[in-house]
């Protein structure tokens, strides 16, 4: 478990959301953040949360906002969504794999629907002490690509992290105190990872979730709009 001084960038009695909070990653921040002495207030969302928020359903971002507004501003916003595969598909392993169906699926949840989160739940970031953290991933990064393969993954969270980017530049016009920046996760033992050799070389999701709220902790408006790993590493785009 975290010291309770973890958190300690944040003020007393700081209000957090997590926005995927029905994953491994997701549930285990909401967990952490709940232990937090100083945390006044965690609200989680999903498709089965009250408000839901589902990607699929583009009003259901917007609706979720609205109805956040009245328990914010927030001092700290989490992005912890994510597909790499589904029970209808896996990643591609070469150009002969790519068909429309796959690509609007990952894109869809890795892109799209974290794009509207920017859109709609970025102003609701506090004025003095607002961190938006969106879990990205290293394989996003162009420069980084060794291996190929995995290309709608890899590919939509390199349109991710430009969303990222250009939100940022946006959001430190009007509101030059908050952080919004990609976030590397590591490989974490999630169903995510699992049929990737995740269960032998994964983090326990406790251990990662705690390892980027330290980072997070740290982060300060100069930051804002960089990518990096959970470990405070600066990734390449």
């Amino acid at each position: 478990m975290m010291a309770d001084s973890l958190l300690s960038s944040f003020p007393q009695g700081f209000r957090a959301l997590v926005i995927g909070a029905s994953g491994g990653i997701g549930a285990a921040f909401v967990e952490l953040l709940r232990a937090q002495e100083h945390c006044g207030q965690v609200v989680s969302l999903h498709r089965q949360s009250q408000p839901p928020l589902d990607f699929a359903l583009e009003e259901s971002i917007a609706q979720a906002a609205t109805v956040m507004k009245e328990h914010g501003p927030f001092h700290l916003i989490i992005n912890a969504t994510g597909v790499l595969h589904t029970a209808d598909f896996m990643p591609e392993k070469k150009l002969a794999d790519l068909q429309y169906a796959q690509m609007q699926a990952t894109f869809l949840v890795n892109t799209f629907g974290p794009a509207m989160l920017l859109r709609h739940f970025a102003p609701l970031l506090d004025k003095q002490r607002g961190v938006m953290a969106m879990l990205s991933a290293k394989v996003g990064s162009i420069e980084d690509n060794r291996l190929g393969g995995w290309y709608s993954y890899r590919a939509s969270k390199a349109a991710l992290n430009m969303m990222i980017k250009t939100a940022a530049i946006e959001l430190k016009r009007t509101q030059p105190n908050a952080v919004l920046f990609a976030l590397h996760p590591g490989t974490v033992n999630t169903a995510l990872s699992q049929p990737f050799r995740g269960a032998s070389i994964g983090r326990p999701v406790t251990q990662a979730a705690s390892e980027m709220l330290a980072l997070i902790d740290s982060m300060q408006p100069a930051q804002s709009g960089e990518f990096y790993t959970y470990a405070g590493e600066t990734l390449p785009w």
